[in-house]
C-alpha cells in the first residue's frame, strides 16, 4: 500500500512557505533553531495554517474515539488537571527531533527544545521528562508530570540514558543535553509524581506535536 502524501507548512525556517515533500521540508528547517513546521493531508490546508499561528495548529487532537469500555474508562478516571505534560516528537529514527511541556489543561506551552539535527524519539522524551521535572523543581509545585513514554519512565527511574544511537558529531548538541540530564538526575532529588498518560483513554497527551 503507497503511502499517503502529505504537504509541509513551515512557518520558521530557512525559507518559509508549503512544501510538497519531507525531502524539501527538512531542507528548510535542518540547523534552523527555533524551526516550526507541521504536515497536514492536503495542500489546501497547509496553505491555510500558513496564515496562520504555528502554535495553534501544533498539538491538536483528532477527533478521537476510544474503543475502551464504560467500565474501563471508569477505572482509569479522568486526567489529573494539577499537571504539565510533556512529549517529543522526531522525524524519522533517528531524525530531527524536538520536544516541549505544556500545562495539562490549556495547553499553554511552558518550555520547549528544538529541533535538533538528529535524535531519536526515546532520548527526546527522556530530556522532556527531565526537563520537566527540573522545570516543577525550580518553581517549586506539586503538580504531577504526565509522559506516554514507558521507556523514558524507566530510563528517569535508572537514572541513565540507554539509548542505542551512536555518538556523532551530528548529535552532539543532543547528547551533551542527555549528559546534562543524567547529572541532573543523580545529584538532585525531587517530589514530583510522573504518570504515564492513557492514551486509549484519553486521546494523544497535550503536548503532542500533531504530526502523526
Amino acid at each position: 500500500m503507497s503511502k499517503k502524501k502529505k504537504y509541509y507548512t513551515v512557518w520558521k525556517g530557512h525559507k518559509t512557505g508549503v512544501f510538497k515533500s519531507w525531502k524539501d521540508c527538512k531542507v528548510q528547517i535542518k540547523n534552523y533553531d527555533g524551526a516550526q513546521y507541521k504536515s497536514f493531508a492536503t495542500e489546501d490546508a497547509a496553505n491555510e495554517a500558513l496564515n496562520g499561528n504555528y502554535f495553534d495548529f501544533i498539538g491538536k487532537n483528532k477527533s478521537f474515539k476510544t474503543e475502551l469500555s464504560a467500565e474501563q474508562l471508569k477505572k482509569i478516571g479522568k486526567p489529573n488537571y494539577n499537571s504539565i505534560a510533556v512529549d517529543a516528537a522526531s522525524s524519522g529514527n533517528p531524525g530531527i527531533m524536538e520536544y516541549r511541556g505544556v500545562d495539562t489543561k490549556s495547553k499553554k506551552q511552558l518550555f520547549i527544545q528544538g529541533p535538533f539535527a538528529q535524535g531519536t524519539n526515546n532520548i527526546g522524551e527522556f530530556l522532556a521528562l527531565v526537563h520537566g521535572l527540573s522545570f516543577l523543581k525550580k518553581h517549586d509545585s506539586d503538580r504531577i508530570l504526565y509522559t506516554d513514554s514507558r521507556t523514558a519512565m524507566s530510563w528517569v527511574r535508572k537514572k541513565t540514558c540507554n539509548s542505542k544511537l551512536q555518538r556523532t558529531a551530528k548529535n552532539k548538541p543532543v547528547y551533551d543535553l542527555v549528559d546534562r540530564a543524567v547529572i541532573w538526575l543523580k545529584e538532585n532529588e525531587y517530589k514530583t509524581t510522573i504518570v504515564k498518560w492513557e492514551t486509549k483513554a484519553w486521546g494523544e497527551i497535550p503536548a503532542d506535536f500533531g504530526r502523526k
